[in-house]
């Protein structure tokens, strides 16, 4: 249970609820469950992983980004860790405060900043990521093999259709 009330609980109160509008119930479950299960995640990754290294989800996604493609530009790890750029801004004083990343200007245009790993935040993530992913193995625990791959691709239509022609 992730609230107060169970999945199965609140899934019959929004049918009883809504059980006379015109409404796609299949579509709002799908994107429901999906809030549901990346909320229990974060918070499951928070409190197990997270919980003793000073990092919020946020201040590690930044971290993981910047470790997977190496330097790059604030607005690019903004982007692709899916939020504002004010909202990197705090997260980086948090992570310089700890001496896991730095800023420095961009090489040819001194508006624009770049962010890196220092050798902190480097050893940090190689120490890390293997107990993440032990947690991730145990988040899909009850899915085979099969399943978590489907489960996997399933996402990645979803992500690509909203990509491709969301705004």
């Amino acid at each position: 249970m992730t609230g107060h009330h169970t999945l199965r609980q609140t899934e019959d109160a929004i049918g009883d609820r809504l059980g006379e509008l015109n409404v796609d119930f299949e579509a709002m479950w799908a994107v429901s469950n999906i809030y549901r299960a990346s909320s229990a995640i974060r918070n499951h990754l928070e409190q197990t992983v997270l919980r003793d290294t000073g990092l919020t989800w946020t201040g590690f996604v930044v971290m993981w980004v910047v470790w997977i493609w190496g330097e790059s530009e604030t607005r690019h790890v903004a982007a692709e860790a899916g939020i504002s750029k004010s909202t990197l801004t705090g997260v980086l004083k948090t992570l310089e405060s700890y001496r896991h990343l730095r800023r420095f200007p961009h090489p040819t245009d001194g508006r624009r900043v770049m962010l890196e790993l220092t050798s902190s935040g480097e050893r940090l993530m190689r120490s890390l990521f293997p107990d993440f992913n032990r947690q991730e193995a145990f988040v899909v625990k009850e899915l085979d093999s099969e399943q978590r791959r489907g489960l996997a691709e399933s996402l990645r239509k979803v992500v690509r259709h909203l990509e491709t022609t969301g705004r």
